[in-house]
């Protein structure tokens, strides 16, 4: 069924829709939530006299092109509207000292080059005007596939899951929908999974071995991150609607599990990238993590877990091995030392790395003061990943009593 069969309109205005409006409004809507201007409107105007800039159009006088230009743009408004597309400006600035270091890309990252080039600017983006629906574009019924599973396939696939934050806090109803539209891939050494440049269709979960994420730098391959088991990987491609980032071989026999593009959109995107954009909007609050630049603070917050806690609650205990780092994101906690109130904490406080840094038991208890509290914790193994180049940072700033 045709997307404007709906409208009210006569057959030659649909007509006029789908050959002519449609493939422009599709390229200006994908640009527009690639960028998330904060006025999308000056935004849509800079683009459609971009976009209308050919030979013949040079030639027109300012005043005429101006007229073109806001009957184009009354054009898309009027159609984004009947589209039913809300446009929203950005949470936040965006950093404008972000900047593309090529010897920390890799399979996760966001290159500036992933933009489109010109010459694709005249391919529709289906991935993005199916997001936007409306009167002219309606949402059709979604089944995942349905891949039958052991149910020993099942507990191994699930405990893998658990261990990746897109999939972690998934309710369960949409974490059964997963397990089963999931497909066990094997991959023997050697093998390359993803071809860099190419568009994505699925990403995978690991549940065994390992693989490289390889870019050419400065006309050399060069292994960028390696992932392995309980790792996300392909997952670039599908959030944000970008080519492979980078090259992902099979370092030894591997089992991942594939998910597949429209399952993922479906069922998982949307709260990834908010649960991301959170945190990462927090991180840059904390001056220690904030000086890292924007990709190592996303793989900081694809590595924290929430943890609420009420008045009393102790966090962590003097003596005892420490297992964690926690970041405060609510509330007030305090810490005693035998017995002795030695240190307050507020929101955007640490407390906890000493025991991972130095590997010796917790050297005071840490408690809850406030009615409730939030803070955001990582595991040993995260932290000793995540956290690899701040460890020196951390030292000197470590404090007696975490």
């Amino acid at each position: 069924m045709s997307v404007v069969e709906g409208l009210p309109f006569a057959e030659d205005k649909k007509k006029y829709i789908l050959d002519r409006l449609d493939p422009i409004l599709e390229e200006m809507v994908s640009d527009v939530l690639t960028e998330m201007p904060k006025s999308p409107i000056d935004f849509m105007i800079a683009w459609l006299r971009k976009r209308s800039g050919t030979a013949s159009e040079v030639k027109m006088s300012m005043a005429a092109k101006n007229a073109q230009l806001k009957q184009e743009l009354g054009q898309a408004t009027s159609a984004l509207h009947e589209a039913g597309v809300a446009m929203s400006s950005a949470d936040a600035d965006r950093d404008e000292d972000e900047e593309e270091d090529d010897e920390e890309d890799d399979c996760d990252e966001i290159p500036e080059s992933f933009r489109k080039p010109e010459q694709q600017m005249g391919r529709a983006r289906a991935s993005v005007s199916a997001e936007a629906y409306g009167q002219w574009n309606q949402k059709k019924a979604f089944t995942p596939p349905n891949y039958p599973k052991s149910a020993e396939q099942l507990d191994r696939l699930s405990a893998t899951l658990m261990k990746s934050f897109l999939f972690s806090e998934l309710e369960k109803a949409d974490m059964d929908l997963i397990l089963l539209a999931m497909k066990e891939q094997n991959f023997n050494a050697g093998t390359k999974v993803i071809n860099e440049g190419d568009d994505g269709d699925y990403l995978f979960v690991i549940e065994k071995g390992t693989l490289d994420c390889v870019k050419n730098i400065g006309g050399e391959d060069k292994v960028v991150k390696v992932v392995s088991a309980g790792d996300v990987f392909g997952e670039l491609a599908l959030l944000y609607n970008c080519p492979r980032a980078a090259n992902v071989l099979a370092k030894e026999s591997c089992v991942c599990w594939q998910l597949d593009r429209e399952t993922f959109n479906h069922i998982v995107k949307d709260a990834a990238v908010k649960r991301r954009n959170k945190y990462d909007a927090f991180l840059k609050s904390i001056t220690l993590i904030s000086s890292l630049d924007a990709y190592d603070r996303s793989q900081i917050a694809d590595a924290l877990k929430a943890e609420t806690l009420s008045a009393g609650q102790k966090v962590i205990t003097q003596g005892e091995p420490g297992d964690k780092f926690y970041i405060i994101e609510e509330g007030t906690l305090y810490a005693t030392k035998d017995g002795s109130r030695v240190m307050d904490y507020k929101a955007g406080d640490y407390f906890g790395e000493l025991a991972l840094l130095k590997n010796q038991p917790r050297a005071a208890s840490v408690i809850v003061e406030s009615a409730s509290a939030k803070v955001l914790s990582m595991t040993r193994l995260s932290f000793n990943k995540m956290l690899g180049p701040l460890a020196d940072l951390l030292q000197k700033n470590v404090g007696s009593y975490k």
